[in-house]
């Protein structure tokens, strides 16, 4: 269920991000976020519908708090109270895929790295001089791997970065136990996650409250 799937992406993204667990409420969850400026936390809807979408941003006080939900943002913009915005550009795609292993060998000049720091692994792709050209990691939760903060540098995009990082991390969530990988991508990440198997399970729209003025 889309619902379960949301739920196990707010756990893992809070993991990942070493933010404290998600509380639950009335809505659905919420995260209060650590160390970033661009949001202070974050309201995660697993079901969606005009009364828990309004409950939730009803409640919110602080600017640059988020609501995310899978659903059409077309659909939710209509029903949001004065101060609310979506953001268009951050409308995003929950994916989902069955972890599978696969040889993947660093492409010519690059070398790996993985580092565990608790139930988060973190991969690093090094070229010839030692520098990140590309990295990523997952957050372990029961027997799913959420994905999280996958890049690949400019100067070393179009070289198969990107696959060799996700098949090196798919092959370290299964060596410890996981067999569901879940993440939120952008456009441009879904391009690349379809390509390796992954696939679309809902629309996530996003909305930040930005304070009545």
């Amino acid at each position: 269920m889309v619902a379960d799937t949301v739920r196990t992406w707010a756990e893992g993204w809070a993991v990942s991000r070493r933010c404290p667990a998600p509380v639950e409420k009335p809505w659905g969850l919420y995260i209060e976020v650590v160390g970033s400026a661009r949001e202070v936390g974050r309201h995660l809807l697993p079901e969606v519908d005009v009364s828990l979408v309004r409950a939730a941003a009803l409640s919110v006080t602080e600017p640059r708090t988020w609501l995310k939900m899978p659903a059409e943002p077309e659909r939710i913009e209509p029903w949001l109270p004065a101060g609310w915005a979506m953001v268009w550009e951050s409308t995003g795609h929950l994916m989902v895929t069955d972890l599978a292993p696969s040889e993947q060998p660093p492409p010519a000049g690059y070398t790996a790295e993985v580092e565990t720091r608790g139930d988060v692994i973190v991969m690093r792709a090094r070229d010839a001089a030692g520098e990140r050209a590309a990295q990523g990691q997952i957050a372990l939760v029961g027997e799913a791997a959420i994905v999280d903060q996958v890049v690949t540098e400019e100067a070393h995009r179009r070289r198969g970065l990107g696959h060799f990082v996700m098949r090196t991390l798919a092959n370290q969530a299964l060596e410890r136990g996981a067999h569901l990988g879940v993440l939120g991508a952008t456009d441009d990440g879904r391009a690349l996650y379809e390509t390796l198997g992954w696939k679309k399970h809902a629309t996530l729209a996003e909305c930040a409250y930005r304070a009545q003025g």
